[in-house]
């Protein structure tokens, strides 16, 4: 018996130092995918950039998250691992996205074009976070279970300016549209939004730039805008090239709004409310450069991914979409943000803005709804037309 008494000490202080030993966090994966060489970002359209136009990458607002995390990670005994991959088709994002998969991956992030992140979402297992497109279309025809989206839609934008100009009693509006197929997609959004506020639509017309001189009146202000009565002119343009010359140049004087003078976007760095201005200032310090509705969407993400790594799921893929549903984030916008059930949009704020500082937040005050406000804005349950969710 002496001579196993060493075996048992050695045992003993083992076990004693496995013990005094952190336990190793548990890390959720995740992976951002973006375009390869995003024609956004190109220089020509960043010094060209409008309101509610992206300025940087998607990382540096997840990032940002993360890092400011990181004591309530360690405090929980968790923690983030975000990599970056790149795609330059839509085929190379659905082998990105499986290979994230298969190498462990809980989440995706994407920042892509529609039909690119449709073929992602429907390729996976995993919860898809959206950070960069609008479009309804991935709210409604092409949703899914597990597709989240953080950066606001079409629709809620333009609920926000129709309830502006209902709460300032410009009832009488003119509606400018610019020659693409999302500027007609755009439009009959705006339509929408005008008739759900009880807006009266003057006038529709379209509007086309062009380099030959027998089309120069089709881009014309004063003959777009020239003999009709209306308190405001609403301005479609995805390209921004028209929308930007277009205040203080209509016929009659009057406000613009849409994609030039007074537009809705999920953040702006003049904001001064909640907590808001330390929360573009650490942007600031990380990016160096002024933080944009897209990257407070990716700071969002980034967020989203913390609260779902600080409650550990356990079980199957879909246990991180169960994560990500009931979650109550803090956007600095003055509410508890969540994710709505029947579309995967998270429900927020949006600020109205000049360009040079905010000048009203939507939903307006003393607007109601039965069960909550932020649902005025985009699609609420019983318009729902998303048939993979419930409401």
């Amino acid at each position: 018996m002496r001579s196993l008494r060493p075996l048992f000490r050695h045992a003993l202080w083992a076990a004693l130092a496995c013990a005094a030993m952190p336990a190793l966090p548990a890390t959720l994966k995740a992976t951002l995918l973006t375009r390869a060489d995003d024609p956004r970002l190109d220089r020509s359209q960043l010094e060209r950039a409008y309101l509610g136009h992206p300025a940087g990458l998607p990382a540096d607002g997840v990032q940002l998250a993360i890092d400011e995390a990181q004591f309530e990670l360690d405090s929980a005994g968790s923690s983030v691992a975000l990599s970056n991959d790149t795609a330059a088709s839509l085929e190379a994002a659905r082998t990105a996205a499986q290979k994230a998969e298969k190498a462990g991956a809980a989440m995706l992030l994407v920042d892509l074009p529609t039909d690119w992140t449709v073929a992602v979402a429907r390729s996976v297992k995993l919860p898809v976070l959206n950070v960069g497109d609008p479009s309804d279309r991935l709210r409604e025809a092409d949703c899914g279970t597990s597709l989240w989206h953080l950066l606001p839609s079409e629709r809620m934008r333009a609920d926000a300016l129709a309830q502006a100009l209902t709460a300032r009693k410009w009832s009488s509006v003119l509606l400018l549209t610019g020659p693409s197929a999302d500027d007609a997609t755009r439009s009959a959004v705006a339509q929408a939004a005008i008739r759900r506020y009880g807006l009266k639509l003057v006038a529709s017309k379209s509007f086309k730039l062009s380099a030959d001189p027998r089309e120069r009146d089709l881009a014309n202000p004063l003959l777009l805008t020239g003999g009709l009565s209306y308190d405001v002119v609403w301005v479609v343009d995805s390209a921004g090239e028209l929308a930007r010359s277009l205040p203080y140049r209509t016929a009659l004087p009057r406000p613009v709004v849409g994609d030039a003078g007074l537009v809705a976007v999920a953040w702006h760095a003049q904001f001064e409310r909640f907590g808001a201005p330390e929360v573009s200032r650490r942007f600031w310090r990380a990016a160096k450069r002024p933080m944009t509705g897209h990257d407070w969407a990716a700071w969002m993400a980034g967020k989203a991914l913390v609260q779902a790594a600080i409650a550990q799921p356990r079980g199957p893929v879909a246990a991180w979409s169960a994560a990500l549903a009931p979650q109550q984030l803090d956007g600095s916008k003055g509410v508890n943000l969540s994710f709505r059930a029947w579309d995967g949009q998270l429900r927020q704020p949006l600020l109205l803005t000049d360009g040079q500082g905010v000048i009203a937040t939507a939903p307006i005050e003393g607007l109601l709804h039965p069960r909550n406000v932020l649902d005025t804005l985009g699609t609420d349950a019983p318009e729902k037309l998303c048939k993979a969710r419930s409401p």
